[in-house]
């Protein structure tokens, strides 16, 4: 069973965390992985940073900037990860848009996520038709789950489609802005948790976009599986430096 299935089935919230490999430090990525899971995070997202992140808000966006100009590519990073499942059991997600995916080569790229053990891939660009079309079997074949993502304004048909192309969980964006830390959620996004919860879907949903604190955690985790943080992660290594990791975590829950 993928080890994304494995940790769904835990009777917890779960708590993923997206980092941009390469920051802030080109050879940051396996550290702070490897603290991520000793502090107790359920699942990593690592970010392949791209030129041009149109769904990021400031702070993944200088991240990605950064990332670029210390060298990250996704030759290096591939490498940086060889040998991560020596250290590290937890599911890790590659997250990213398809163009840097599509000059790697989407069947190469997918085999060698599976020879690092990478569980599956967020890819926010890849339109459902196309990934069914086109790719499914390959990723299948590799035994990658893709993660697509709904938001508030995805209609119940495009949300049922997109659960039953799914076989791990959906991604929940909050709210239709960019990617960034917010101090909380409104009633708006609340009606929202509460009513994808009611479709009752075969795939749990994580949220992401806005969890930056206990307070929104656990908001978003009502009536969800899990939240993803990211911004708020990224803004305290900014702040912190990497070493500084197990005290963001606390923090949380």
């Amino acid at each position: 069973m993928n080890r994304i299935n494995q940790k769904l089935q835990e009777d917890k919230k779960l708590l993923s965390i997206y980092f941009t490999a390469g920051y802030p430090s080109l050879n940051d990525t396996v550290k702070i992985i490897q603290d991520l899971e000793l502090n107790g995070v359920d699942m990593i997202e690592i970010g392949l940073p791209f030129s041009d992140p149109l769904a990021d808000g400031p702070t993944i966006q200088e991240s990605s900037t950064v990332a670029l100009k210390n060298g990250m590519t996704t030759d290096i990073l591939f490498d940086q990860l060889s040998d991560i499942r020596k250290s590290v059991s937890i599911p890790l997600l590659i997250m990213g848009y398809f163009n840097p995916i599509l000059q790697y080569g989407v069947m190469d790229f997918c085999k060698k996520c599976r020879e690092i053990g990478i569980d599956g891939l967020i890819i926010p660009d890849l339109p459902l038709d196309v990934y069914e079309e086109t790719y499914e079997d390959i990723f299948k074949e590799y035994g990658l789950i893709n993660v697509f993502l709904i938001t508030p304004q995805t209609s119940i048909e495009r949300i049922h489609q997109i659960d039953n192309a799914s076989d791990g969980f959906i991604y929940m964006v909050s709210s239709a802005s960019t990617t960034g830390a917010k101090s909380g959620f409104g009633n708006e996004q609340e009606d929202y948790f509460k009513r994808i919860a009611s479709l009752t879907l075969k795939n749990p949903q994580i949220v992401g976009f806005g969890i930056s604190n206990s307070e929104t955690f656990q908001v978003a985790t009502k009536a969800a599986k899990g939240a993803i943080i990211g911004s708020a992660f990224i803004k305290h290594i900014m702040q912190y430096d990497v070493n500084a990791i197990s005290g963001f975590i606390k923090k949380i829950r």
